[in-house]
C-alpha cells in the first residue's frame, strides 16, 4: 500500500506531522494522574490557574497538549468539559492540537465535542473486543479525530515485542477495511513500561518497544507511534536528574527505530549529547538490556542514583555497621538490600530472642517499616524495595525451620488472596506485598493481572482465604474495586478487604469503596505497612481496628462531602 497523504492535525494553527518532521512533544502536565498541582486546581475548581499549566506547556514546546480527567473523585465529564471549553477561548493555548486523554469513552465522547480543529483520541483499544472497539472507532471517525490505539486485547496489555505487533496489526486490520479509518489517522501506543525495577522479567521492556515500533512502521505505513515516556523511569521517582537522562536515552533510540511522537514533560527533557557521559552509558545499558543479566546494570544506575541525590563524589564501603547491634545490623541490611551477612546477624538474633517470630516481628519488620517510609518520601527507588523483600526472605528461609521445629501441633498459616483487578496489568506492587506476607509466614495465593470480580470471590471461597487485597494502578480499577465490594457485600462475605495501589488513597476507599462492604476495607499505603495490618487484622481482638477505621473513614466522607458542597 502506497500512502501519500500524513497525519494532519489542528488547533487554531495546523500541525503536519511528515516524515522529516522532528519528534512531536505532548505535553503531560494537564493530567491529573500525572500533576500533583494540576490535579490540586482541578479539584479545587481552580480552571483559571490550571490554564496557566495548559500554558507553560505550550511556552516549553509543547506540540500538543494532552489533557486528562481520570479521577474516581472527580466528575469527569464535567471536569473534561469545563476546561476545553474555557482552554478553547485561550489563542496562546488553543493553537496547538488537543488529545482528549481517558480511559472511560464517555468523557472521551464529550471533550470531542468540545474541541475545534482536529484533535487526537487517546485512548481505544480492543480490550472488550472488536465490536466495543469498532463502535468507539466509529464515533471517534465521526468526529474527525485521529485516535491512539493502545496495544491492549482481551487478554492484556501487550508487555513483549510480538504482542505488540500483533495486536497493533489486528487493530490496523480492523480500522481501516472496517471502520474506514485512513492509515495517517491512526496512532499506535504499544506499551512504554518500567525497567529497572530490580524485577528480571521486565529488564527487556524498552527494547520490546523499541523493536516493536521498528516493525510496526514496517508492517503498517502511514501509522505514526507514540508512548507514554514518564512511565519508562517510575523506578526512580524523586530523582529528577536521572529520569530525564533516562527519557532521553529512550527517545533516541526509539525515534531511530520509528517513534513519532511521545507525552513528555515538554520542559524536562535533558538534551542527548549533554548527559554525563557515564550517565548516559548506564542509561543505554538499563534500557537496552546490555550487561544486565543478574541486574548488574540496574543495580549500577541505582548506585549513581544515589550518589546523585546525595551529592556524594564517591562512596566508599563502609563496613563500620558491622559493630552496631544486631537489631540495628538487621534494619541496615534491609534498608541497603545488603545479604552477605544476614544469616549470620539472623542466628545472632535467634540466640537473643526467646522465638524465631520474634525476630520477624521485631528488628524484621522495624526495619521494613523504615524501608517503607524511605520510599514513600521518595528517598528510595523501586528496584532498592524488592531488595530490601529479598534480604526479608533470605532472613525468614534460615529462620522458618526453627519456627517449624517449636510448633508443638499443626496450624494452618492464614491465606491471603491477591489480585490485580479486571482490565489491569499492572503488578509490581502486588508482587512485593505477596513476597513481603509471604516472608512473614502468610499463605499467598496470587491470582495475578486482570482478574475478574467473579473469579476473586469464587476463588477466595474454594481457598477459604483469611482475607482479599485488591491492587490496581489504572483509574477504571477504582471502579473495578467499588464492584468486587459490593459482591462482596452481596455475597455475604464476612472477611476484610485491602486495598492498594498507585492510584489508590484512603480518601477514595472512605468515600467509594468502604460504603459498600460492611465488613472492613482497609486502604493499604505501601508494601511495608501490609504485615502490621494482617496481623491485626487477623488477631481476635480486631474489631476495636475495624470500627476505629470505620469512623475515620466515616469522618472523611463528611469532610469531602463538605468540601464539595462548598464548591456548588
Amino acid at each position: 500500500m502506497i500512502i501519500n497523504q500524513y497525519l494532519n492535525l489542528s488547533g487554531l494553527e495546523p500541525l503536519i506531522v511528515r516524515p522529516e518532521s522532528n519528534f512531536i512533544n505532548i505535553g503531560e502536565r494537564t493530567n491529573v494522574t500525572g500533576s500533583k498541582k494540576f490535579a490540586r486546581l482541578i479539584r479545587e475548581n481552580n480552571y483559571d490557574e490550571a490554564l496557566s499549566v495548559a500554558r507553560q506547556q505550550v511556552e516549553n514546546g509543547a506540540q500538543i497538549l494532552d489533557v486528562n480527567m481520570d479521577d474516581a473523585l472527580l466528575d469527569g465529564v464535567y471536569a473534561m468539559t469545563t476546561y476545553l471549553n474555557l482552554l478553547q477561548s485561550e489563542p496562546d493555548i488553543a493553537r496547538i492540537p488537543i488529545m482528549i486523554d481517558s480511559s472511560k469513552f464517555e468523557i472521551i465522547e464529550a471533550g470531542l465535542q468540545c474541541v475545534q480543529g482536529k484533535c487526537i483520541v487517546n485512548s481505544i483499544s480492543l480490550k472488550e473486543g472488536e465490536h466495543k472497539f469498532l463502535e468507539q472507532a466509529r464515533i471517534c471517525r465521526m468526529y474527525g479525530a485521529a485516535v491512539v490505539v493502545m496495544a491492549f486485547d482481551e487478554d492484556g496489555q501487550a508487555d513483549t515485542q510480538q504482542r505488540k505487533v500483533d495486536i497493533c496489526f489486528r487493530a490496523y486490520q480492523l480500522l481501516t477495511q472496517k471502520a474506514g479509518y485512513p492509515p495517517q489517522d491512526i496512532i499506535f501506543d504499544p506499551n512504554i513500561f518500567a525497567v529497572a525495577t530490580g524485577l528480571e522479567e521486565h529488564n527487556n521492556f524498552g527494547v520490546d518497544f523499541i523493536e516493536a515500533t521498528r516493525e510496526i512502521k514496517k508492517r503498517m505505513p502511514g501509522v505514526s507511534v507514540s508512548g507514554g515516556v514518564s512511565n519508562l523511569s517510575f523506578s526512580f521517582r524523586g530523582n529528577e536528574s536521572v529520569r530525564e537522562a533516562m527519557h532521553s536515552v529512550f527517545l533516541y533510540h526509539a525515534i531511530a527505530a520509528g517513534m513519532d511522537m511521545g507525552i513528555v514533560n515538554a520542559g524536562q527533557l535533558a538534551v542527548y549529547d549533554e548527559i554525563p557521559p557515564l550517565l548516559k552509558q548506564l542509561c543505554e545499558e538499563v534500557i537496552l538490556n546490555r550487561n544486565n543479566i543478574n541486574n548488574e546494570a540496574t543495580e549500577a544506575l541505582i548506585r549513581y542514583a544515589d550518589e546523585v541525590k546525595s551529592d556524594a563524589k564517591v562512596q566508599v564501603r563502609d563496613e563500620a555497621w558491622r559493630q552496631w547491634s544486631v537489631e540495628q545490623r538487621l534494619a541496615h541490611a534491609l534498608v541497603n538490600g545488603i545479604t552477605d551477612y544476614i544469616d549470620l546477624d539472623t542466628e545472632e538474633a535467634r540466640q537473643k530472642y526467646p522465638k524465631p517470630l520474634d525476630i520477624i516481628e521485631g528488628p524484621l519488620m522495624d526495619g521494613m517499616n523504615v524501608v517503607g517510609d524511605l520510599f514513600g518520601n521518595g528517598k528510595m527507588f523501586l528496584p532498592q524495595v524488592v531488595k530490601s523483600a529479598r534480604v526479608m526472605k533470605k532472613s525468614v528461609a534460615y529462620l522458618t525451620p526453627f519456627i517449624e521445629a517449636e510448633k508443638k501441633e499443626s496450624t494452618q498459616a492464614p491465606k491471603v488472596l491477591l489480585a490485580t483487578v479486571k482490565g489491569d496489568v499492572h503488578d509490581i506492587g502486588k508482587n512485593i506485598v505477596g513476597v513481603v506476607l509471604a516472608c512473614n509466614g502468610y499463605q499467598i495465593i496470587d491470582l495475578g493481572v486482570m482478574v475478574p470480580a467473579n473469579k476473586i470471590l469464587d476463588e477466595a471461597i474454594q481457598h477459604q482465604v483469611d482475607m482479599i487485597g485488591l491492587s490496581g494502578l489504572i483509574t477504571p480499577s477504582l471502579d473495578e474495586m467499588v464492584h468486587v465490594a459490593s459482591e462482596m457485600k452481596r455475597r455475604d462475605f464476612q472477611i476484610p478487604l485491602l486495598i492498594g495501589g498507585a492510584t489508590t488513597s484512603r480518601m477514595h476507599t472512605a468515600v467509594k469503596i468502604e460504603p459498600n462492604y460492611p465488613h472492613g476495607v482497609i486502604h493499604v499505603l505501601d508494601a511495608s505497612r501490609s504485615v502490621p495490618i494482617v496481623s491485626d487484622l487477623l488477631h481476635q481482638g480486631k474489631m476495636p481496628l475495624l470500627h476505629q477505621n470505620q469512623q475515620e473513614y466515616a469522618n472523611l466522607r463528611d469532610d469531602f462531602q463538605k468540601k464539595n458542597s462548598g464548591k456548588q
